[in-house]
This record gives structure tokens, sequence and C-alpha cells, in this order.
């Protein structure tokens, strides 16, 4: 097989990459910064994605930088409402837990691994985009540099390059508020009862989400459009003091804001390329699809690749309709959920978390659903 280009070396790219050095496939990445990306970013791992990194041979490097998170919890300002246990998923999958890790502690395990494999790395070498050639691609550099290889896999994030230059439209939604990702060395679960490492806090005006990393709680709260960055800085604060109340300013180690999208490109295939993780479709990051959902692209476009070019369309269109019907809709669900305004249908969504969870065969439905599992394969009842 010809070699196989890949653009952007963060979990997507690198996890694609990886998948076809593991097969014996000649793979370059190509990566516009001068090293691995330093940003927490995405932070959650399903059970299926496990199961992939496990297939490559990087799972237990993960688990052993990551924390194992066996439940996460329903809250609202009153306090804890029902915690799901993953638990109920052991005959589903050998990792019936998420794992709460930073992707840039994963990159540097793919990154070594792709190099031992005898992938080729390149830093330093922003994509500008791609022409079509007779028997594969012609990838190149705004400087005039360029790659040519037998296909592309570009996974070079959200405004990537490569599916402007090939005008594929990215069509979708942009949410009303900003999302604030606040980083904190507080110890949360002191302040607050029942706290699991992953909790969703419900609330018509305030919601949030309290999740834990190996190297901080992470609260992200959402933010009126149109206001000054600095000026919700500067309010952050107060804010998180609505979370909990140590009696003092709590301590922030770093906090951004950012806009969030739901979107999803046209095609996930123009001819011998193929778009992966965000440069094919973006979402919220309430459940924590998108990193996983993208991982999951780039081992089934390496397994469509290994198996024969015949393989590719199939494989690009199943994965550009689980973007559709699956993490779209599951992850708008949840910020429609989240954010419900209407006390009565609060109460009833609150009112049915709490069943679920009281109900192992009603929580095992719900999770195979939410932890992706039953996006890739029929499950048994």
């Amino acid at each position: 097989m010809s070699r196989i280009i890949v653009a952007g070396a963060g979990p997507v790219g690198l996890t694609a990459a990886l998948a076809l050095a593991r097969q014996g496939v000649a793979v370059t990445v190509l990566e516009a910064g001068d090293g691995l990306a330093a940003e927490s970013r995405a932070s959650t791992f399903h059970p299926p994605t496990l199961e992939m990194l496990a297939e490559l041979g990087v799972v237990d490097a993960l688990l052993a930088r990551g924390l194992i998170a066996p439940t996460f919890a329903h809250r609202d300002r009153a306090g804890h409402v029902a915690t799901l246990d993953l638990g109920v998923l052991a005959r589903d999958t050998p990792y019936p837990y998420r794992v709460q890790c930073e992707q840039s502690k994963l990159t540097p395990i793919l990154l070594a691994e792709v190099e031992a494999a005898g992938g080729v790395v390149r830093f330093g070498w922003p994509v500008a985009g791609v022409d079509q050639v007779a028997d594969g691609v012609v990838v190149r550099a705004a400087d005039g540099r360029t790659e040519r290889g037998g296909w592309l896999i570009a996974a070079d994030g959200a405004h990537s390059a490569v599916r402007r230059s090939l005008g594929v439209e990215f069509a979708g939604i942009t949410y009303p508020e900003r999302f604030l990702v606040a980083s904190t060395d507080e110890d949360l679960p002191s302040l607050l009862d029942d706290l699991a490492e992953v909790n969703y806090v419900f609330d018509p005006v305030d919601w949030s989400v309290l999740l834990r990393t190996p190297d901080h709680w992470r609260v992200l709260l959402p933010t009126p459009d149109g206001t000054p960055d600095r000026d919700e800085l500067d309010r952050l604060d107060g804010r998180l003091r609505q979370v909990a109340d140590p009696g003092r300013p709590w301590q922030v180690a770093h906090a951004s804001i950012y806009r969030v999208h739901q979107r999803v490109a046209e095609s996930f295939q123009v001819g011998r390329v193929l778009l992966a993780g965000d440069a094919a479709h973006v979402n919220n990051p309430l459940g924590g699809l998108g990193m996983n959902s993208g991982i999951h692209d780039a081992v089934a476009y390496a397994r469509a690749l290994v198996t024969g070019d015949g393989a590719v369309r199939p494989a690009t269109t199943q994965r550009r309709r689980i973007a559709l019907e699956y993490v779209q809709t599951v992850s708008h669900q949840n910020y429609q959920r989240l954010t419900a305004t209407e006390p009565a249908a609060r109460a009833a969504y609150l009112d049915e978390i709490r069943a679920i969870a009281a109900d192992p065969a009603r929580a095992r439905a719900h999770l195979l659903r939410a932890c992706m599992i039953s996006s890739l394969r029929p499950v048994p009842a």
C-alpha cells in the first residue's frame, strides 16, 4: 500500500497513524505546531475507546496516567440527585468505567508508539491544502513544501485547512452562550457531598459540569454572549462560590472561554481524502463524545484502508451517520436537559434519572448509549 499521510498530531491523527503503522502501512504525520499541544482540552475516555486503545497496545500506559471513574452523578443546586454506576456494563465491555485523563497525556504515548512502529512525524509542517492526483494525493504547505501519498486522513481540527481547501460545507449551529472552563486546585469533595469524578449540575440559569482530572478539578460554566472575556474572568470567583464556598477566593490554576458549535461536514470523504475528528464533526462537550468519536473515526478509517479501497466509502458513510444520528443528537440532548428552564420539564428529567439509577436494567440501557457502546455495535438485551 502507498504511504498514507495524516494531517494533525492530536489524539485522532496519532491514533490513525498508529493503527496503520501496526498493520505495516507506511505513514507520515504532518503537524503544524512545533510540538504536541499541551492544552488540557478533552479529558474523558469512554469504554469502547479504551477497547480500541487496548488493541493498539497503549491503554495500560493511559490507565497509569489517568483516573478510573466508575460512576458519574447528576446534581442540582440543592445537592445530589442520582449516581449512575458503569459497573452494570461489566458484561458488555472489559472496561466498565470512564477514564479521566487529559488528551495531552495520551498524545506523547501515541507519538512514541507511532515512531517505534516506523511512522514518521514531522512538526512545523502546517498543511494548507491538498491536490488529488491519479494515484493519490499531494499535500501542500503554505511555504511550497509537498508530501505525496496514496490517501490523506485530515485530522487537522475544527478549522481544518484540508476541509476548507476542498470546499466541503460544515453546516450546523453555534450555541448562544460561550463556555468557560476553570481548572482548580480546590478539594471539591470536601466542599460538596456525594461528588463523583464527573458531575452534571442542573440549573435553569447557571448550570455547570464538575469533573476531575489527574491534575485538577475542572468546572465548566455557561457564559453570556457579547460580554468581554476579561469581565467574565473577573467575576469568575463569585460564580465559583455559588458552586461551593470555601470561605475565601477559589484557587484557580487557569481559565479559558470558548465558543461551542454543533457542525457536521457534508461528506467525510472527497476522493482520496478522509475527514476525521473535529475536521469532520464538532459538538458541545457535554457527555465527552467529541474526542472519543474522533478516535473511533481514526480506527474505522485505518481498518478500511487496510481492508482495501472498496471498504473506505462504507466506512466514511457509516461514521458520518453516527456523527449525525448519535454524537450530535446525544450531545445536544445533554445540553437541552442540563439547561432546561421549564421547572416541570427539569423535575421530570431528574425524576427519570433517579428511576434509571435505581433500576440496573434501565441503567445499563441508558449507559450503553451514554458511553458510546451502542453507537458501534449491537448489544444483547
